[in-house]
């Protein structure tokens, strides 16, 4: 099996200079497309499953699911990864299910929409390291605010993140990557005309932390995805997502993750939309699921492609959950001498 944690993943990302994809995921046919789009490409992949994808599957269903790829694809290196946890709780409820990874997302507080303070996302930050470190799994957290929702989660406003509060923070706490705010919004609807992201936060940053760097909010909306929803009965006007280009600068200037969630939504559901309009009398959910899985594995592996991820999969021997208890003891004993 090589199910690794998404730390050893963002290492080797950072290492070689390359992005890789985290990949939300709420059913199988989502789960099998990004598997085999990464097995096409011969990509490392983070499959994550936010707080609401999980409470949609009763928990464990979800979980299973996401074991049974990495089972079935042990040549692959996956991450099962929590998408915005908000608590100690549900931190410790993804990793009891198996993840390799979580994020904590203390910069909202656990309503998932109020600003918290810097003070309380250090001190839940703090205890979900302490927690999931000893079991050998990697933490993610975020400084700084997106625009929009995801999962009903965000205060639709963004707060840029203060790059030297993130050095800060980064030392308070032993995070293992860092979600920043440069300017990216969670949703369809990212920008009012054209992006503008903030490169110059983004290279403060990189200058100030030694950990890998993660970008939320990163779908880039393809105009023919909205097209083709359009087409088929939806009505998406004016959506407009971040250009590849962009993303590519960005993890030139040492963006290591990049959070996918929007385009495989559109991806999934134009394809669906075209057969059900295309051919009213199909009623089979394989007559459109699995177009829909197709759909969302051809646009998975462009997205390998762009990032730089393909080809990398056999780069590097997984280290386990196990070896990772022992990295991340001494490195706890190295810190207290």
């Amino acid at each position: 099996m090589a199910l690794v944690p998404t730390k050893q993943i963002l290492e080797e990302a950072r290492k070689e200079g390359y992005g890789v994809g985290a990949y939300n995921v709420n059913n199988m046919e989502q789960i099998q497309a990004i598997m085999a789009a990464a097995k096409e490409t011969q990509s490392p992949v983070i499959i994550q499953a936010s707080r609401g994808a999980l409470k949609y599957s009763n928990f464990t269903y979800l979980g299973y699911l996401m074991k049974a790829a990495v089972v079935e694809n042990p040549e692959i290196p996956v991450a099962m990864h929590l998408d915005h946890g908000n608590s100690l709780e549900s931190v410790v409820k993804a990793i009891d299910l198996g993840f390799s990874s979580v994020m904590i997302d203390g910069s909202l507080m656990d309503d998932g929409k109020t600003v918290s303070t810097y003070e309380y996302n250090v001190k839940i930050t703090r205890s979900v390291v302490e927690y999931a470190h000893a079991r050998g799994v990697s933490v993610e957290a975020e400084i700084g605010t997106l625009g929009g929702l995801e999962d009903g989660v965000g205060s639709g406003k963004i707060h840029l993140t203060d790059p030297q509060e993130a050095e800060n923070f980064v030392k308070e706490t032993g995070v293992d990557s860092l979600a920043i705010a440069i300017g990216t919004s969670h949703g369809a609807y990212k920008f009012k005309r054209e992006e503008n992201l903030d490169f110059d936060v983004l290279k403060k940053i990189r200058s100030l932390i030694d950990i890998p760097i993660v970008l939320h909010g990163a779908s880039s909306v393809p105009k023919e995805l909205v097209d083709n929803m359009n087409k088929y009965g939806g009505k998406m006007a004016g959506a407009i997502g971040v250009p590849i280009a962009s993303l590519q600068e960005a993890i030139k200037l040492g963006v290591s993750k990049i959070n996918v969630d929007t385009d495989g939504r559109l991806a999934i559901t134009a394809a669906i939309r075209k057969v059900l309009m295309e051919t009213p009398e199909k009623f089979d959910p394989r007559d459109y699921l699995g177009p829909a899985r197709t759909a969302l594995s051809e646009l998975i592996v462009l997205k390998m492609k762009a990032f730089g991820t393909a080809g990398h999969a056999k780069d590097y021997a997984p280290k386990s959950l196990e070896d990772m208890k022992k990295l991340y003891t001494v490195q706890v004993v190295e810190k207290m001498d």
